[in-house]
């Protein structure tokens, strides 16, 4: 009895202590979610600096700041596993198409990263820019990330290095295979950025230049990252004809650099490819129950966004987009890239095929302002405006517009999409930027992903349709992705880990961003905080940029 008596004392005293401490901010009668897929709690938390100090009865406790939850979900910060923020941050630091969604990490890399650069890769970057400029005054990942913290941003950022920007750094944008003295000069790059910060090496595998990289030199890149700890995540080589072929070239990959591996927006691409996806999701399960650490990440959209360019062969790019654009305004290779565009084929992943027709196929983002009349209409009402096939319409605006034009491609089953919210191994990831409905971003449309990705799951997915309970949801979001990215502090509310924190009301939260009027904020999210700082209040961004470059396991101080 005298141990259980001075057992209550002591809690008794530990709590009083907590009661008298000063705390920067207290959110009181929040409705608590880990993040690690427990049941949630009532209870208070503590912030002090930035760090989650106590989670308890803090009734009695005061603070600079007091916020009451109101019973709503008081949540880790989300994490977005496929972000595309690279530019927009620099624009606009805010992150509000993100952080209205509780967002408080943008991972990046898919496949391209923003370093390291070569000077003519400097270069590049700066007259690829459209909307809006900016320079380009680094030349690692590390000092990009480092950039984007100096000059003040709301969120946190990280990012896989892109093996396609290491074959670029060393090979440039020619269809060849690296000699043995320049592969060892790319996993001397991988190495760099690993010890900068990296998370592991992104791929993808559908555009050119990587398109021309074996497997033998993504495994070799993988190794070194795997001596670091980190992982290797890939936008696989096929997710339509070849799909199969594509997901076990990653678990090659991963079984022989010994990494983690994770496949960026899985999906069964086009309508004779939807049935695909129960075997892979079979195969992903039985490689994870043999001890592989596969897993993928999703966004919950009925289509894709990328380049009008990926309706054509990717051979066409050999040597990079100039010479795809002179190749373009030749009228016997013209005429061979139509046949190719109507010609089904596994040697690559012809997206003007796989919507069906190109009234899918939505024409969202050009540089020319001549051609800015034709945002938010489609290939099939574009050809019909200027009396020309589809075909024949999607090379000229490539050559007019000297880019690859931003594009919308419906070609996803939303039963597919269903199937896969269920699964516990997948995250989410928006493949988009972090922008705000206003000033230069309404110059162009984007994929309403960017503004909904995470509010549409958890809006429609989990309150409407019901398919997965809220807590997995949240441990999806937070601490599923913050642990397969090796993360320290971050991704659960735990005293001890840092205070990037999301009040949102579950029967609330909903995403407003359509195809046809994407640049709508997401509502349902009141308060968000970022490293202890308040990002949102009562919804409104309040101006503080707290947010930090997140380094990865391999990170040499």
């Amino acid at each position: 009895m005298k141990k259980i008596s001075f057992f209550i004392l002591i809690c008794i005293f530990l709590f009083a202590c907590k009661q008298s401490e000063k705390y920067d901010t207290i959110i009181r009668n929040g409705l608590v979610f880990d993040g690690k897929g427990n049941e949630p709690i009532k209870a208070d938390v503590g912030i002090r600096s930035d760090t989650i100090a106590f989670i308890g009865d803090l009734s009695s406790a005061s603070a600079d700041s007091i916020v009451d939850a109101g019973g709503k979900a008081v949540t880790p910060g989300f994490i977005n596993m496929l972000s595309w923020a690279t530019a927009s941050l620099i624009h606009d630091g805010r992150s509000l198409g993100d952080l209205s969604q509780g967002v408080t990490l943008e991972v990046m890399g898919e496949g391209w990263s923003m370093g390291p650069l070569t000077e003519s890769m400097q270069k590049m970057e700066e007259a690829d820019q459209a909307d809006f400029t900016y320079p380009v005054t680094w030349k690692t990942l590390g000092g990009y990330l480092q950039t984007l913290e100096d000059s003040g941003i709301s969120c946190n950022v990280a990012s896989f290095v892109g093996a396609t920007t290491i074959r670029q750094y060393v090979l440039g944008e020619n269809n060849v295979q690296a000699t043995p003295a320049q592969l060892d000069s790319m996993r001397m790059l991988v190495r760099q950025a690993m010890e900068e910060g990296a998370m592991g090496v992104g791929s993808s595998l559908i555009y050119p230049p990587a398109f021309f990289a074996s497997t033998e030199e993504l495994i070799a890149l993988c190794a070194e990252a795997s001596k670091y700890g980190g992982s290797y995540i890939s936008h696989i080589r096929s997710e339509g004809s070849r799909l199969y072929e594509a997901v076990e070239e990653l678990m090659t990959i991963a079984e022989k650099a010994k990494i983690p591996a994770e496949i960026y927006h899985l999906k069964a691409a086009g309508k004779s490819n939807w049935y695909k996806i129960d075997s892979v999701i079979k195969r992903i399960e039985k490689a994870r129950s043999s001890g592989m650490d596969i897993r993928a990440d999703m966004y919950v959209y009925p289509a894709g966004g990328t380049g009008l360019t990926a309706t054509m062969p990717p051979t066409l790019q050999d040597g990079g987009f100039d010479l795809l654009r002179k190749r373009l305004m030749d009228p016997s290779i013209r005429k061979s890239v139509k046949k190719e565009m109507n010609q089904p084929t596994d040697k690559w992943e012809n997206f003007y095929l796989a919507v069906g027709k190109p009234e899918n196929i939505l024409l969202t983002g050009f540089k020319q302002d001549s051609l800015k009349k034709f945002t938010g209409k489609s290939l099939a009402e574009i050809a019909a405006i200027r009396n020309t096939g589809p075909e024949e319409t999607a090379m000229d605006l490539i050559v007019q517009d000297s880019t690859r034009v931003e594009a919308i491609y419906f070609m996803i089953d939303e039963a597919n999409i269903e199937k896969e919210v269920k699964l516990s191994w997948i995250s989410f990831g928006s493949d988009e930027g972090s922008f705000a409905p206003e000033g230069v971003f309404l110059k162009s449309n984007v994929h309403p992903r960017a503004y909904g990705n995470v509010a549409r799951l958890l809006g429609t997915y989990v309150r409407e349709k019901k398919l997965i309970p809220l807590k997995d949801a949240i441990h999806r979001l937070s601490g599923f992705p913050a642990r397969n990215l090796k993360l320290s502090k971050r991704g659960t509310i735990e005293s001890g880990q840092y205070a990037d924190i999301v009040i949102f009301d579950p029967e609330t939260i909903t995403d407003h961003a359509s195809f046809e009027k994407p640049h709508q904020l997401a509502t349902g999210v009141t308060d968000v905080w970022v490293n202890g700082r308040q990002v949102i209040k009562n919804g409104n961004h309040t101006g503080v940029k707290p947010g930090r470059f997140v380094k990865g396991p391999g990170w040499k101080k």
